[in-house]
């Protein structure tokens, strides 16, 4: 309990600090997107750090930089965001689901810092905004990341993957990273409150070109979807090993 209230107070105060420049210099409009990842960098650290989780990263230079990516991940924890911010070393943006922008402060902050909200009870909308974050990776190299079960395992077992992250990839024409996320549904299982500190291991894996992603879209979002989810299931232990 005591590491719980303690990461909750460094993570308010440290938002409490940055939250507002973000808002501020989003409004102004004289920072890039490198300063806001910056920030960002520097809240989830300060959040991993307080929780006790260190993060171990695996495939690194699958991220690769001036190459438009979508980063799609498995979801087992709220440390998942918090880890992937953290160490991802090109310009990124989070596709984020739109009841985020309702979280005081937290809400603004994600608007300002650029990230992609997608209103999940609208399909037009959602469609919409897909089709924008599509345009975004292809004018501003770095990357985009997408969870596409659409929410956290409440079991830390992979959920069925959602069309919208396949959509986005295709729309922008780009390549994509399976990334397997291990170690961090026992800090916080959804639902719960409760921080137990543990090892999170990131494993980006190698990406999906350009082409190939534009020829299994060719044929539906299913080919593409099977593809990436088999890649993330081999190295979380639901699926046969692939090479990494």
């Amino acid at each position: 309990m005591i590491r719980t209230l303690w990461t909750t107070l460094v993570a308010l105060a440290t938002l409490a600090w940055w939250g507002p420049a973000v808002i501020w210099q989003a409004r102004r409009g004289e920072k890039g997107p490198e300063w806001f990842v910056m920030i960002t960098r520097r809240w989830t650290r300060s959040v991993i750090w307080a929780a006790g989780c260190p993060v171990i990263v695996h495939g690194r230079e699958n991220v690769r930089e001036g190459i438009p990516q979508v980063i799609a991940s498995n979801h087992i924890s709220w440390f998942d965001v918090f880890a992937l911010a953290s160490i991802i070393e090109v310009n990124y943006h989070f596709v984020a689901k739109k009841e985020l922008l309702k979280v005081p402060l937290f809400g603004r902050s994600l608007e300002g810092a650029g990230h992609i909200t997608i209103d999940r009870s609208n399909r037009e909308r959602a469609i919409e905004s897909l089709r924008a974050a599509g345009e975004k990776i292809r004018h501003s190299p770095g990357a985009v990341v997408i969870f596409p079960e659409g929410t956290r395992s409440r079991t830390g077992r992979l959920m069925p993957f959602k069309k919208g992250a396949f959509m986005l990839a295709a729309e922008s024409g780009v390549a994509i990273v399976p990334t397997a996320i291990t170690g961090s549904y026992e800090i916080m299982r959804k639902g719960s409150w409760r921080i137990t500190p543990r090892t999170i291991h990131i494993h980006f894996l190698a990406p999906i070109p350009a082409d190939e992603v534009k020829a299994l879209a060719a044929a539906g979002s299913e080919p593409l979807m099977d593809a990436v989810r088999a890649r993330i299931a081999a190295v979380v232990g639901e699926g046969e090993p692939v090479a990494a």
